[in-house]
């Protein structure tokens, strides 16, 4: 991932669960075309496309909700976690530069939730107002160094 603000972009989920649910249900298809015998009643094919429907959901859902999005942008930049925007303004670079990764007990996670999805890191960032927000990622190295690029406290 580049670590230029202008096109930092973490996607929230990935669409591989999907694509591996799918090529289980073609080879089902394949072997009930090629194979001799009873044939699987409508109610399995039914519910395979219920699973199917049920996974797909699940990863639009993870890609809307966990994508975090650094759009430095025309001088009025925002971190985005899902629909949650957090104008770059308000974010306390000093406090950013010296912190690497990790928890801070009882910080909302940006994007919502009780905690840190599974696999990716909080990011702590400190806000104007004194609160303190977890931004999850997987990368968050990355994410700081875009995060204060664009806050111009990094070089571009």
């Amino acid at each position: 991932m580049a670590a230029t603000a202008e096109d930092y972009v973490e996607p929230g989920g990935s669409w591989r669960p999907f694509w591996i649910v799918l090529a289980v249900a073609v080879l089902a298809v394949v072997l009930e075309l090629v194979f001799p015998g009873p044939d699987l009643p409508v109610l399995a094919w039914g519910a395979l496309g219920v699973v199917l429907a049920i996974v797909a959901t699940g990863c639009l859902a993870g890609r809307r909700l966990w994508t975090v999005r650094v759009d430095g942008r025309g001088g009025e930049g925002a971190l985005s976690v899902g629909r949650e925007r957090v104008p770059l303004a308000d974010i306390d670079a000093d406090h950013l530069a010296a912190v690497e990764a990790g928890v801070d007990a009882g910080a909302p996670v940006l994007g919502g939730g009780w905690t840190v999805p599974q696999g990716r890191t909080g990011l702590p960032l400190r806000l104007a107002d004194g609160r303190t927000v977890l931004v999850p990622t997987r990368d968050p190295a990355a994410l700081r160094t875009a995060l204060l690029t664009a806050k111009g406290t990094l070089g571009p």
